[in-house]
């Protein structure tokens, strides 16, 4: 069962990030801070849940959070900066978004940069250790599934609908046939032989 609070007298926020080893797309960050106490059995890391699982629980999440925010750093400020950056500088976007200001932060991950004076902690797995890493892993993974999906019209055949980006071997394909689109990130490698 995963843990309500790692600080039970402060308003913590948990932070999560999706995406981050897509050849493909932004990448996205949410930040949640739930009741103190809060538990509900369902919640868990979004890799372990199926797909419905994950848009279900972000109703709930959405609901029953005292405050939640979803941000994401474009594939351009992705190759400006690079990934562990950009995925920390969208958790940083998504907490400065908060109706409620948190008085921790904890992320998910061995590494941040804040860009804000409140503390945090750095949780190996986190998202399968706390409760509102979880949900920030949920909505960061389901907000950039959508955007994906959406991505998935404008390029059918890189079947960003089944893979979100990822690097699976149809992606390889049709990056073999038909090149990278402004969307692909140029810092990544988009060829299993070359680094483009």
């Amino acid at each position: 069962m995963l843990l309500s609070s790692y600080t039970p007298d402060l308003i913590e926020c948990g932070c999560d990030e999706a995406g981050r080893g897509c050849l493909a797309g932004a990448v996205f960050a949410a930040a949640v801070i739930l009741p103190k106490d809060y538990q509900n059995e369902r919640l868990n890391d979004s890799k372990q849940l199926s797909e419905r699982e994950r848009y279900e629980l972000r109703e709930v999440i959405q609901k029953e959070a005292i405050a939640w925010a979803v941000a994401s750093v474009s594939p351009e400020d992705i190759d400006k900066m690079n990934i562990l950056r950009a995925a920390i500088h969208a958790m940083n976007m998504a907490v400065a978004q908060l109706s409620t200001t948190p008085e921790m932060l904890l992320i998910d991950g061995n590494r941040f940069y804040p860009e804000h004076v409140i503390p945090f902690q750095t949780i190996v797995k986190g998202d399968a250790k706390y409760l509102s890493i979880a949900a920030a892993s949920i909505l960061a993974k389901t907000y950039r599934d959508d955007y994906m999906n959406t991505l998935h019209q404008q390029y059918p055949q890189y079947c960003w609908d089944k893979n979100k980006g990822y690097p699976t071997a149809a992606h390889y394909a049709a990056l073999d046939q038909f090149g990278p689109t402004p969307l692909h990130r140029r810092t990544f490698k988009l060829s299993k032989s070359t680094v483009q």
